[in-house]
């Protein structure tokens, strides 16, 4: 019977395709404070003129050469960066985050080699 047993069981095999991309690169413009809330950002911002920018990349390590190359493009403030999943988050004024972007996407195209993606807005 316990092979029986086993036949029921559900496998799930996740598999990482190895390349050098940015697959997101987007900005929101004007967030719904509750969105600052629920992620963990500085509360105290100007929301009429504040923006949030997302980003994720593979390899995940270069999530981290993406956040100093933001913090050195602008004064944005660092969100989150996960060197594991690729994950980064930025945020201040739509200027600046769509200037940290646009750095990260030109520095990781130009001088990594990678495939970037266009940048999105919301």
């Amino acid at each position: 019977m316990d092979w029986l047993d086993d036949r029921k069981k559900q496998r799930i095999v996740q598999e990482l395709v190895p390349g050098k991309q940015i697959t997101l690169a987007h900005i929101i413009a004007s967030p719904d404070p509750i969105l600052y809330e629920k992620l963990g950002l500085d509360p105290s911002v100007n929301y009429a003129r504040a923006a949030i920018g997302i980003l994720t990349v593979s390899p995940a390590e270069t999530a981290i050469i993406m956040a100093d190359v933001a913090m050195k493009a602008a004064a944005i403030d660092l969100g989150f960066v996960d060197r594991f999943s690729g994950s980064l988050i930025i945020s201040g004024t739509v200027s600046e985050v769509e200037a940290s972007e646009q750095a990260i996407l030109d520095y990781v195209k130009n001088t990594l080699n990678y495939t970037v993606c266009g940048i999105t807005r919301t």
